[in-house]
């Protein structure tokens, strides 16, 4: 009778080790692989800079555009700028242009 007690206390003592051994971890693989883990933090990281690197770069072609847009206001159009989109828009070339076709295939 007092081997079985003995038996069933050890047996609980380590059934309760091994459980909480588990817990911590699970919780141990989830901080490092979780979704808010450490290595999440750095694919963040990469992400964070690819996309402050897209948005400066976005800037500075939304920059070029407005610029382009400004020399088209009626306030003061650029005769450079008015013509170049004249003809682009309407297909056409100056004579003395020199036109070189392109083959697409």
């Amino acid at each position: 009778m007092v081997s079985r007690t003995r038996l069933k206390s050890i047996l609980t003592g380590l059934a309760l080790y091994t459980i909480a051994g588990a817990l911590i971890a699970y919780f141990g693989v989830n901080a490092y692989t979780g979704r808010f883990g450490l290595n999440a933090r750095l694919e963040l990281d990469q992400e964070i800079i690819a996309l402050t690197s897209e948005l400066a770069r976005l800037k500075q072609e939304r920059m070029i555009g407005e610029r382009r847009v400004s020399l088209l206001r009626s306030g003061g159009i650029d005769p450079d700028m008015l013509d170049e989109r004249a003809r682009f828009q309407l297909n056409f070339a100056h004579p003395r242009d020199l036109v070189r076709p392109i083959n697409s295939q």
